[in-house]
């Protein structure tokens, strides 16, 4: 998963055009170029340029000739599990949120038809400024404390503000099934897992099992974006939530699987396990996992009581996704890598091991 900003670079002087190159994995350049003409009529040629961060569905920017940008999303390549990478569903979800008190990117048009660049797509305007990808990103962009705790304030209010909208105001009603969430996650990734592992880890399905004998009850279904976190929005210079990206995993279900998985990501310092490099909320003063699970009591009204049980359940589901995310490396499916080096993936084998650890830790 990734964000839909590049790591930095200014737009073209408009008139000056981008520096065209080939066209990178995953762009047919020519059945692009027709189709971003017919709307937004665009001045060819266009440039792309994979960005880094994303590692399911991919990313790129695109720029014409006048400077515009968009971001465009696509499947990743190759063989593709069901629904995992539908894009019909990505660009519905974003554009119901349009209007509402969660930010999203404006968007330009969903393209189904695989004669054009081989694949699903849709294209968004591109949402510029700043996204935290490390501790480091975070002390530059942001170098007073005060603004990176506002920051994470304001991760945690668009999260309650998600899970306030009622699906059927803004017509997802029908997105998923409102009934047994987690039992329908449970299954879902138990057989992502069983399809994409690479080898036997019996702690996964131990972990699997303990999380299905103490399901908690579950209150009315919200919508979740399944994969809530920090570099998962698109700032603005003031350190606002310009954008929230990212939404292939969207669905009904139980808001607490969210909060679950954004305490995950949410490192502080002292934490053994730590699923993301270098990540930006070990910057001080970010809010800790404590005032995470605080401010959202306080903004949602939602008892928390039964936390440890999400964040166990986020700790196994993230554990399958980077073993899925090996698996299709290894497989070749992410072409040009877009800057991630091979160890960077063999590293994400190894941390699948201490994810499940860390599952089976938080249900102790």
């Amino acid at each position: 998963m990734g964000a839909q900003a590049p790591r930095g670079g200014e737009a073209n002087e408009p008139g000056t055009g981008p520096d065209v190159a080939e066209a990178p994995d995953g762009i047919d350049r020519a059945g692009v170029e027709r189709w971003m003409a017919d709307r937004t009529g665009t001045h060819p040629p266009l440039s792309f340029e994979r960005i880094a961060g994303g590692h399911s569905n991919l990313t790129y920017a695109v720029e014409d000739a006048a400077g515009r940008r968009w971001a465009l999303r696509r499947p990743p390549l190759g063989k593709r599990l069901g629904s995992a990478h539908d894009m019909a569903r990505e660009h519905r979800v974003i554009a119901a949120l349009q209007g509402t008190d969660v930010p999203v990117p404006p968007l330009v048009g969903l393209c189904e038809d695989e004669a054009v660049n081989g694949a699903p797509f849709y294209v968004m305007e591109f949402v510029d400024g700043p996204v935290l990808r490390s501790r480091e990103e975070a002390e530059r962009r942001f170098a007073d404390p005060a603004q990176r705790h506002a920051i994470g304030v304001r991760v945690v209010d668009a999260l309650a503000a998600l899970h306030a909208i009622d699906p059927d105001d803004v017509r997802l009603g029908e997105l998923g099934r409102k009934q047994a969430y987690v039992e329908r996650q449970l299954r879902r990734w138990g057989g992502q897992w069983e399809q994409s592992k690479t080898r036997e880890l019996a702690l996964i399905d131990s972990v699997h099992e303990r999380l299905a004998a103490r399901i908690p009850d579950q209150g009315p279904a919200t919508i979740v974006h399944g994969d809530y976190r920090l570099d998962n929005m698109i700032l603005s210079p003031a350190g606002e939530i310009a954008a929230v990206v990212d939404w292939e995993l969207c669905t009904l279900g139980d808001p607490l699987a969210d909060v679950g998985l954004l305490l995950v990501y949410w490192s502080q310092p002292g934490d053994t396990v730590v699923p993301l490099l270098d990540p930006a909320t070990m910057a001080p003063g970010f809010p800790l996992r404590d005032e995470v699970v605080e401010r959202y009591a306080a903004r949602s009204g939602r008892d928390v009581s039964e936390i440890d049980f999400y964040v166990g359940l986020g700790y196994w589901k993230l554990a399958i996704i980077l073993e899925g995310v090996y698996a299709r490396y290894s497989a070749g499916q992410y072409g040009d890598s877009g800057g991630d080096s091979g160890s960077d993936f063999e590293a994400f084998a190894r941390t699948v091991e201490s994810l499940a650890e860390a599952a089976d830790a938080a249900l102790s």
